[in-house]
């Protein structure tokens, strides 16, 4: 009985469904259970059982399962990411392995052959079999295996002629391997690639949700530092020659997802490249932008009611300066990025000076800042200005220059929003003071203050409810009684850390009259806030944090790391 058939019989789909994956597999050629799962018809996991149902084969759970690892090492990795299967148990002779695909038969013999055991096949997942192969043989193991089987030094020759010939074998090797450590970094949606050359090893990391994580890799990468660095070099278009002074690039990288929920999907990446020397090498980090990323609603950042109502009104102003505040990573760009997408349409003229273009806003005139030619924030901001636009959006107010600029574009009629630097949205005005804005001109242009930090989301796979300990929480943190809280144990999905994804945290600060006329006597920011507090034209970061902690939504060790309280 055929695998269609059999999920027809146990009415997972229908005769015409059934109908149409047989015409679709004719057309490309494609396994029909595969053809199936692509159309959307039914699940992975209805397949996976059903073939071990037709083929009596067992089938396992790779998420709750561990290996030895002299069992894990009777395979070498070449092989394992090749036959894409793994070794779990030996018993009396015989191996089990687990596979995802029970058809490719060619691989028992090699198995066989290389372990001299009798081969016990399983059955497990496409997705949780990868993971397991690149949690236990690490990324690249198989091409870090095949190089060092070559037992040879890997080098890229320089434009100095000082470096060692590369062979055209070698030199893909060394490809795949850069290839496989950036596929490994989009897949586990790291927003920056560390590389860090040490005298005997060199460190991989991944800043995923916000927090660096040590990428798995094996121990005999530090061998290939060299050949890693010189090859990211070449694809930014830098000078592998030189070693001695810091050089800035970028990669464009595409990628189509082979499984989870973004597979099939083709995606464009900017990797924005820094190589800095260091004692015992050069080290490299990668900043990923994805230019094909959708742009988010302001209504799934997770601002609360309040907040978004209070925003809301103050981006739709016909004038003025609003301003988005937090540090590096907070997700400012993001927020300014989904305001314009809300007010823009054929009746708005847009234009924006921005130090890198992260996303492309359709209807929005993008414009990327270049030093190198005098094209500064402030340089940009002056010329836009005579192409007549209702909306600007001007990167980051790094000096006086730029911020008195975008101050008279507010006062001649533009509504400009920004970034700074800031803790909270009262330091925001005292922060373009210190850059020598007259006070005056402060009252008299912006509107609000949006400050924002990013907080790891409790991740839904493994989240579970529990009562806090009272000394475990802030002594400003208060919960009903009989409230839980919400954690995560710790899964596969989220890398044992028990968060996936990140939500915003935000405070609005609304300028009233009061903080305006403040703000003429140069008060200083903690006295703006208690103002601002009292009269209920502020939400504080914390007031937030420790909602979406009760919500469910985060915890709040998390909201201490994100706030320091």
């Amino acid at each position: 009985m055929g695998i269609g058939v059999l999920l027809a019989e146990r009415g997972l789909i229908s005769r015409a469904q059934l109908d149409e994956a047989i015409a679709e597999q004719r057309r490309t050629g494609e396994r029909l259970d595969r053809v199936l799962v692509r159309l959307g018809f039914v699940s992975r996991d209805d397949v996976l059982h059903a073939l071990g149902d037709q083929l009596h084969m067992e089938v396992v759970d790779l998420e709750t399962t561990t290996a030895e690892p002299e069992v894990l090492g009777m395979l070498p990795a070449q092989l394992v990411y090749k036959q894409h299967c793994v070794p779990l148990r030996r018993e009396n002779g015989t191996l089990t392995v687990a596979t995802s695909d029970p058809f490719e038969l060619t691989a028992l013999d090699e198995l066989k052959l290389l372990t001299g055991c009798s081969i016990d096949l399983v059955l497990a997942g496409e997705e949780e079999l990868h993971k397991f192969i690149r949690a236990n043989y690490g990324v690249g193991g198989d091409t870090l295996d095949a190089m060092g089987q070559a037992d040879s030094a890997v080098e890229v020759k320089g434009a100095d002629g000082a470096s060692g010939e590369l062979e055209e074998a070698q030199e893909a090797s060394v490809i795949k391997l850069v290839n496989d450590l950036l596929i490994e970094a989009v897949t586990e949606r790291a927003t920056d690639v560390h590389i860090e050359p040490y005298e005997r090893e060199l460190v991989v990391r991944y800043r995923i949700d916000g927090v660096l994580q040590r990428a798995n890799v094996p121990a005999t990468i530090h061998r290939y530092a060299s050949a890693i660095i010189s090859r990211l070099k070449i694809m930014a278009n830098l000078n592998i020659a030189e070693k001695r002074t810091p050089q800035d690039g970028r990669i464009t990288f595409k990628h189509r997802f082979g499984s989870g929920p973004r597979a099939g999907q083709l995606h464009e990446f900017d990797l924005r490249v820094s190589v800095i020397p260091m004692l015992f090498g050069e080290g490299v980090v990668l900043r990923v932008l994805s230019k094909t990323a959708v742009l988010m609603e302001l209504s799934d950042l997770g601002m609360p009611r309040g907040v978004l109502d209070r925003w809301m009104g103050v981006i739709k102003k016909p004038h003025g300066i609003v301003l988005v505040t937090g540090p590096t990573g907070s997700g400012k760009s993001t927020t300014l990025y989904a305001s314009l997408n809300t007010i823009i349409d054929d009746e708005i003229k847009c234009i924006t000076v921005e130090d890198p273009v992260e996303y492309h806003v359709a209807g929005v005139n993008q414009i990327q800042v270049n030093t190198k030619v005098g094209l500064t924030f402030a340089a940009g901001l002056r010329s836009i200005l005579r192409h007549d636009p209702d909306v600007v959006m001007v990167g980051e107010i790094r000096d006086k220059e730029t911020a008195e600029t975008a101050v008279q574009a507010s006062l001649t009629g533009h509504l400009v929003f920004s970034t700074l630097h800031t803790n909270n949205a009262a330091g925001a005005v005292t922060r373009l003071t210190d850059m020598g804005v007259e006070p005056f001109l402060i009252a008299s242009s912006v509107e609000g203050v949006l400050a924002q930090r990013l907080v790891r989301r409790v991740c839904s796979e493994c989240a579970t409810a529990y009562t806090p300990d009272p000394s475990e929480l802030p002594p400003d943190f208060t919960i009903g009684a009989g409230r839980k809280l919400t954690k995560g144990e710790g899964c596969r999905a989220c890398r044992g850390t028990g968060y996936r994804g990140r939500v915003g945290v935000y405070e609005m600060l609304r300028v009233s009259h009061t903080v305006r006329e403040m703000i003429m006597d140069r008060a200083a920011a903690p006295a703006i806030e208690r103002r601002a507090l009292e009269d209920d034209d502020l939400t504080t970061l914390k007031q937030d944090g420790f909602a979406k902690a009760i919500d469910g939504k985060t915890t709040i060790a998390e909201v201490g790391r994100a706030l320091a309280v």
